[in-house]
């Protein structure tokens, strides 16, 4: 029996609504929406602001589920988690607790992005959260009461790796097959899984630093796993028990492994800045992980790349100098084009378009072709370090900087 890595998200996106983006990299965690209809032709100014809100300090991308946006920011060694109403803006509720800001190199705050998950799912919504320094929530999403919480790496005597905890919670229910509804975190050795009705300990992999890539939901071999960079590789974990199914050594200066895993059939690319560079595995029944490529040609120091119809379109840069969005050849590794002047900005895609937002503030539009970059729409719409992923949500592009201003624009 051929074995196979896809995406498995059957579990996810009968879940979640058409438009909405419930957790990091949107509900296929791919960094790709399926909206289409979305407004690019822009006035000078950009498109209309709908509202703003103060957020905090912090890196956390934005969640958007049945007409709630959360995110999170730090203030005076406060983090703090935040529910908005998506189309006015009104606060709905937040939650303080302690939490030091810990500026290393940047900024500081938050970098984990929180997962909703709605009332086709569950009989109540739930907001799930991690923090830098391993706290862990629980929220009803409509009240903002707290459901449980739990410190994981008090819990497990975990290491806490250089920049904190980054990769955002994943929400996997397999009831219907028989498996657990539980969170998987990017945290020790290789991953922990908590119960998500209680957050009791499921499993763990060891108390080793950890990488700082979001877990994302792959099948192996018809097993249902997770896969995600820790400090030194590229792992694939059984769901249920947290068994090892494959690993493939990725060693980058300074323990940064923070793109997400790439994931098409028997296929996984990873990346890393910091002069490391990319590979395409592909992944075998009875042998390790076989290298198809590695080169320089694709270094995601900290957005992850999308992956469209075998193109990939990323920011590649070294050690955040000359950061350049690349199109690359997926089976080959090949550059096919390149373009300057969004710094270390991120991007998602949508309807055959990239979604980029630059370092200084630029949102951008751009056709997803790899014939050459070709420029739809832009508009200078923040000031200030971006390096947070923008989300588009139900005809809506949310977009953050560092010091934590948060902005709502209507593309409808």
């Amino acid at each position: 029996m051929q074995r196979v890595l896809t995406a498995l998200v059957l579990f996810l996106s009968l879940t979640t609504h058409a438009a909405d983006w419930p957790n990091y990299r949107g509900p296929n965690h791919d960094g790709i929406s399926t909206e289409t209809g979305w407004k690019t032709t822009w006035p000078a100014e950009g498109p209309k602001r709908l509202w703003k809100a103060t957020v905090g300090t912090g890196f956390s991308s934005v969640s958007v589920s049945e007409g709630r946006v959360c995110t999170m920011g730090n203030s005076n060694n406060q983090d703090t988690i935040w529910c908005f109403d998506a189309e006015t803006g009104k606060e709905l509720w937040h939650h303080s607790y302690p939490c030091p800001t810990d500026p290393n190199l940047f900024e500081g705050g938050p970098t984990a992005t929180p997962a909703m998950v709605d009332t086709r799912v569950l009989t109540q919504s739930l907001v799930y959260t991690l923090s830098r320094r391993g706290d862990v929530f629980c929220i009803e999403a409509a009240s903002g009461k707290i459901a449980w919480t739990t410190n994981v790496a008090k819990a497990l005597g975990l290491k806490i790796p250089t920049w904190g905890f980054a990769g955002s919670p994943l929400f996997i229910d397999t009831r219907s097959t028989g498996g657990p509804m539980n969170l998987y975190l990017n945290v020790g050795t290789a991953g922990v899984a908590l119960d998500g009705f209680n957050g009791k300990i499921v499993w763990s992999s060891g108390a080793k630093a950890s990488g700082y890539t979001t877990p994302v939901p792959c099948s192996f071999a018809g097993q249902q796993a997770i896969a995600l960079c820790n400090a030194s590789d590229v792992v694939a974990l059984e769901i249920k028990s947290g068994k090892p199914l494959w690993q493939y050594p990725w060693k980058t200066d300074y323990d940064i492994n923070a793109a997400d895993p790439v994931i098409e059939a028997d296929n996984v690319f990873v990346s890393s800045g910091y002069e490391h560079g990319a590979a395409l595995l592909q992944i075998h029944d009875d042998q390790p992980p076989s290298l198809v490529w590695q080169n320089k040609n694709m270094r995601n120091q900290i957005s992850s790349s999308v992956l469209f119809e075998g193109h990939l379109y990323g920011m590649d840069g070294n050690n955040g100098h000359d950061i350049t969005l690349k199109c690359v050849e997926f089976k080959t590794g090949k550059i096919l084009w390149n373009h300057q002047g969004f710094g270390t900005g991120t991007l998602m895609m949508a309807d055959k378009k990239l979604i980029i937002l630059g370092d200084k503030g630029e949102l951008a539009v751009a056709e997803a072709s790899p014939e050459a970059f070709k420029l739809i729409a832009h508009a200078q719409i923040l000031g200030g370090k971006c390096w947070t992923v923008p989300v588009l949500a139900n005809g809506r592009i949310y977009c953050r900087n560092a010091k934590g201003d948060l902005v709502c624009l209507d593309v409808k």
